[in-house]
């Protein structure tokens, strides 16, 4: 494993030279999600749900894991998550729920601990 490390540490990443390169706009989206996804007037973790919501909408499977992730590290509750998954049904219909059960699975796997779950999200940079 030392040797992996290494040879990361050498070689940079493609997101990392990416970043050297374009230091102004690379890593945008993490500064923004830091920014955005904070506890202030809404609290992070229903800002979190809500984004799970949306990526529901749009059908991100990577986000939807990503976000479901996100905000069981919040330390959501089964019922928030399931009254964010009937927004997410109600706003889309059929297509809706069968995106909702993706997110559900997703709550699942985290929930139980499942590694998996953490390493199929999108958007890690």
């Amino acid at each position: 494993m030392s040797e992996t490390r290494t040879i990361q540490h050498d070689q940079p990443t493609a997101f990392e030279e990416l970043r050297r390169l374009s230091p102004k706009v690379t890593g945008g989206l993490l500064r923004m999600r830091q920014e955005a996804y904070r506890d202030a007037a809404v609290a992070a973790k229903y800002k979190l749900l809500t984004a799970m919501t949306i990526s529901i909408a749009i059908r991100c499977d990577p986000c939807i894991r990503a976000y479901v992730q996100m905000a069981v590290e919040k330390g959501i509750s089964q019922e928030e998550f399931i009254e964010f998954l009937e927004v997410a049904i109600t706003m889309q219909g059929c297509p809706g729920e069968e995106w909702a059960l993706k997110a559900y699975a997703a709550y699942k796997e985290c929930t139980a601990g499942d590694k998996s779950a953490i390493d199929a999200t999108c958007c890690a940079h």
